[in-house]
């Protein structure tokens, strides 16, 4: 197989910028070449010239989800950026659920918007599920969401190799929210149904005039998304996720992002921590 030619990088990654929004510049040609590799392997293509007369015909669109799922750089894990998880306990919860909350409806939605293989929102169900325990008049909800079909199976199947939950922090929620595998699922693990039925995954595409939902929410973990896109579409998906926060709800974005420099209407509370005013 050939090199990628200028050409081909500059076609496709325009293609996945009109689609995705995902700004890929110069210095991502090897990675994008590696990953399109898979593709052409896949459909017996020879070359990535002929790759991109695949994308212009009639298969085309029905590929581009494919060359998305791909480019989409999906790396996760259970806790990770552990802070957030503690702020979301120590902080978030007990202000907007104490005891003497005036919400009408006592309801707790959090929403990861960029959820990938899972670990983020299953890790979300289980700092809800333990904090809700001894509270059994406030019902909460998980929503999931990715522009990728590929994780988003994985997701829902709920099923990791059994290393992954060595990040879990308390060795009592291991056998508390996790079925180990046996047999050909030996070193494998499962987040057990209680959990799984507590998220609801969306395919859907930040970027997308209107997002599939008649509720708002309490928090939005949207982390190491914006890295990938230019500052237009950097202020546009801020302008859009804090649109789906209730007055006071919080917006939770990557450490390694800032919003500084892009136009939005959030406070800052701590780095990556950002609330909606009442």
């Amino acid at each position: 197989m050939s090199a990628i030619g200028e050409q081909q990088y500059r076609f496709i990654c325009d293609l996945v910028y009109q689609h995705s929004r995902i700004n890929l510049g110069p210095d991502k040609k090897e990675l994008v070449a590696a990953r399109v590799a898979k593709r052409l392997r896949q459909l017996h293509i020879d070359s990535y010239e002929q790759y991109c007369h695949y994308l212009k015909g009639p298969e085309g669109e029905e590929e581009l989800i494919n060359l998305v799922n791909v480019i989409s750089t999906n790396f996760t894990n259970f806790f990770r950026e552990i802070k957030h998880f503690e702020f979301l306990t120590e902080t978030i919860l007990p202000q907007m659920c104490s005891p003497n909350s005036q919400a009408r409806e006592k309801a707790f939605r959090v929403w990861s918007a960029a959820s990938s293989s899972g670990e983020e929102p299953y890790t979300i169900s289980i700092v809800l599920h333990h904090f809700f325990l001894s509270r059994s008049n406030w019902r909460w909800q998980v929503d999931a969401s990715d522009i990728s079909t590929r994780m988003l199976d994985k997701a829902r199947q709920g099923v990791y190799e059994a290393e992954r939950i060595n990040t879990v922090p308390n060795p009592e929620w291991v056998p508390r929210y996790f079925q180990r595998g046996t047999g050909n699922w030996t070193g494998y693990v499962r987040v057990k149904n209680e959990l799984r039925n507590q998220v609801q995954f969306h395919h859907l595409n930040l970027l997308q005039p209107q997002y599939p939902f008649a509720y708002m929410f309490q928090v939005i973990f949207c982390r190491n998304v914006m890295i990938y896109f230019d500052r237009p579409t950097q202020e546009q998906l801020i302008n859009k996720l804090t649109n789906q926060l209730v007055p006071g709800g919080y917006l939770l974005v990557g450490h390694s992002e800032s919003l500084t420099g892009v136009k939005h209407h959030l406070h800052p509370v701590k780095p990556s921590i950002y609330i909606k005013p009442a």
